[in-house]
């Protein structure tokens, strides 16, 4: 290092460039040695302004020399600037042995969105080097990837043939219009080498001549991964492209990387073995003290976990855990009759499902059952019908046989669904904070992006038998006699003579969608949403639980996010509503592993339900005791015997703690927290947020004192409503 702090360094600088004797430069040493820390400072900030070096240094440098210090000062700047650049940010010196053919060696700067990601970097590339980009979220891996693909790094060689193969995390509908096989064509490649191509990836005659929009994620991928292939690039950049892959594809991929000899290729990925085995090179994004607030790139030779070797910090990147990150889910709240973490609310039995104008069921004979307790991985193959199969769970789709089957949705179940493309609805707010997202999806207090999906959308042909039947609405739901019933008023008949009508009556009158979204209006009431206050304060409290801080949350835009910071977004805006269960469909996707570590530890602790797609079998086994195995169009339940054994066990138990003195089950049949916390009672508030230990001693000296008052301030309830389980706090008045 060259310059350094304290600024000795510096200070022979700025003697090299005096033009003085050693015996004068002694006689003034403090003033030099001043002047040498003044200079520090602003070369620790990057700032090698001439005007401002000048203004900062001239006063204390004119009763040096005795004479114009212009040419001095100008002179100790350049040193100052060539000593910072020429700072050592490659590792690899002996990188000429290992050889290859010099692609590119630039130096560079990088901003976006005003932020500067890179300053004054250095790239090093060689043909037929696998390199690793490597950092955290938000470091800017994506951005340097296509500012490379499209020449805006400054000095890049614009002979240089790129292909880029994104993430697949945006959804264009155009683009997934197209034709498959007429895609491949755009690649230049001949007709026979695309099908030989395709067939190679196992795409059957039918995906060919389908449409693009037609294929599970993973097929997608693997049509973009054909793509780049047959385009036969100079540098070939991967951003995540495991994403959606099945074990069978990933290990093609890795097989097809490793023989490549004259393409380079740069790929980030969070899937830490699929890097360790295809990578020869590690690019790292550092910051360092010398380099003042901005990072650059650090080069070197050999495997990820040759580099961690090196750099021990980075030693995160093989382990799934976290240190600072962490995240808080709210607690689910109580469900209607549902007194145990082991007693069901989703139930399936015998179920079928076929696309319209299939020949085939895609799922048969489907049995399944999920409760609070339930930690599911759903694995297989692409397109073996994972997706399928969570669309039903979640109500969106329904059974093909469904007079013939068992399908069971408790009606005030609160689901909250992450799907793999879950970025397409963040990405039509992109010019707004992820706050104002949020509060633009929950300010009616129900989601209204959910309600305004296909699943959810009235048909023109609902609507016109709505109108036909003259329905002004759906005012109310009740239970009797085991059934539900919902309150129907009609347009011009006084609201005295509203009809009960039960769910199947409406059902059988063509008031599906309706009926869903009477539903989920109800149980978002449920939960709170009509009194949660929705304002920017409120929301980045809730983004600050998902590790989305305020720099991002309230003050940055959506289209200045990284894929990580996406995936937390979209995270925080499916739990507002304090959902009983959670379904993530293929969650590793962007997120690094301190991130993966803190969503691992965050499910584990959380008293709902979860579902995952995934393929990384090192996350999913961290949260889930079950797997659900889908193949040839059947289910396969795995390690479901431990549930058995857990509602065996719960018979014999009584599931209760003594809260001084009081039982902690819900005697309105609400939730009961299977791992007895000790003063569960007073261990959220009335939104489901966990309280913070501060706040639970306080609750607990406000309760002993007799503080009504202060006790529902803690627990933030609202004047005129209750607590249940806390009929000690009165409604306020």
């Amino acid at each position: 290092m060259v310059i350094i702090d304290p600024p000795e360094q510096t200070l022979k600088l700025l003697r090299e460039a005096l033009n003085t004797s050693d015996e004068e430069q002694e006689e003034s040493m403090e003033i030099l040695a001043y002047v040498a820390s003044l200079a520090s400072s602003l070369a620790s900030t990057q700032d090698f302004d001439a005007s401002t070096w000048m203004e900062s240094l001239s006063p204390y440098l004119s009763d040096v020399e005795n004479q114009d210090t212009s040419e001095t000062i100008e002179k100790f700047r350049a040193l100052a600037e060539k000593a910072i650049l020429d700072d050592e940010d490659d590792e690899s010196d002996e990188e000429d042995e290992f050889g290859g053919e010099e692609l590119c060696n630039i130096r560079f700067s990088l901003a976006y969105g005003g932020k500067i990601l890179l300053h004054q970097t250095k790239l090093r590339l060689r043909r037929g080097h696998r390199y690793a980009l490597v950092g955290t979220n938000g470091a800017g891996k994506t951005t340097l990837m296509n500012a490379i693909n499209n020449g805006k790094l400054e000095g890049w060689p614009f002979h240089l043939r790129t292909q880029y193969v994104d993430s697949g995390s945006n959804v264009d509908p155009v683009h997934e219009a197209k034709n498959v096989f007429d895609e491949l064509l755009t690649s230049g490649a001949s007709k026979e080498d695309c099908e030989a191509m395709l067939k190679q990836l196992k795409f059957t005659d039918v995906m060919m001549n389908g449409t693009i929009g037609e294929l599970s994620g993973g097929w997608q991928m693997k049509l973009r991964l054909a793509t780049a292939v047959l385009v036969n690039a100079d540098i070939l950049l991967l951003d995540e492209p495991t994403n959606h892959l099945d074990h069978g594809t990933v290990d093609w991929l890795k097989e097809y990387l490793c023989g490549l000899k004259d393409t380079t290729v740069i790929t980030v990925s969070h899937d830490t073995p699929f890097v360790e085995d295809t990578c020869t090179d590690v690019i790292h994004y550092e910051q360092r003290a010398v380099w003042g607030p901005h990072r650059r790139l650090v080069h070197y030779r050999g495997k990820m976990s040759e580099f961690v070797k090196k750099q021990p910090q980075a030693k995160h990147y093989f382990e799934l855990s976290t240190t600072d990150l962490k995240f808080v889910f709210p607690d689910p709240g109580r469900l209607e009759g549902v007194r145990t973490s082991t007693q069901k609310f989703l139930e399936m039995e015998n179920v079928n499902f076929r696309y319209p104008g299939a020949e085939k069921n895609t799922l048969n004979n489907v049995n399944l059952k999920m409760s609070l307790s339930s930690r599911v991985a759903i694995v297989g193959a692409n397109g073996a019908g994972k997706t399928t199969l969570v669309k039903m769970l979640s109500g969106d789709t329904q059974p093909s046989n469904i007079g013939e089957c068992k399908l069971f949705i408790h009606h005030n179940l609160r689901i909250a669904y992450v799907s793999q493309h879950a970025f397409f609805h963040v990405e039509q707010h992109l010019e707004e904070a992820p706050a104002k997202y949020i509060q633009w999806r929950f300010k009616d207090a129900y989601d209204k992006e959910k309600l305004h999906s296909e699943a959810y959308k009235i048909t023109p042909e609902e609507q016109q038998r709505i109108d036909d039947f003259g329905l002004e609405g759906i005012w109310s739901r009740r239970m009797k006699a085991g059934k539900l019933e919902y309150e129907v008023k009609k347009k011009n008949v006084p609201e005295k003579d509203n009809k009960y009508y039960t769910k199947d009556e409406l059902l059988s009158m063509g008031f599906e969608r309706l009926l869903k979204q009477t539903d989920e209006k109800i149980a978002a009431k449920e939960a709170g949403l009509d009194l949660r206050p929705v304002t920017i304060t409120e929301i980045q409290r809730h983004l600050d639980d998902f590790g989305l801080a305020q720099e991002f949350g309230t003050y940055g835009k959506i289209k200045g996010l990284s894929g990580g910071q996406k995936v937390k977004l979209v995270l925080a805006a499916a739990m507002w509503n304090c959902p009983h269960m959670l379904i993530l469909d293929e969650p590793t996707n962007y997120l690094d592993r301190e991130a993966l570590g803190a969503l691992s530890a965050a499910l584990n602790s959380w008293g709902g339900s979860v579902l995952m797609i995934s393929h990384n079998k090192e996350f999913y086994s961290s949260v889930c005791k079950e797997e659900w195995i889908v193949a040839d169009g059947k289910v396969i339940v795995k390690g479901a015997s431990e549930e058995r054994e857990m509602k065996a066990v719960a018979k014999k138990k009584v599931y209760k703690k003594e809260v001084e003195g009081e039982e902690l089950l819900d005697k309105v049949g609400g939730n009961v927290n299977a791992n007895g916390d000790k003063y569960k009672d007073a261990a959220t508030n009335f939104w489901g947020k966990a309280l913070s230990k501060k706040e639970a001693r306080a609750y607990e000296k406000a309760k002993k004192k007799g503080d009504v008052k202060r006790m529902r301030e803690i627990l933030q309830v609202p004047t005129g409503k209750t607590m249940p389980g806390h009929d000690e706090l009165g409604d306020g008045k």
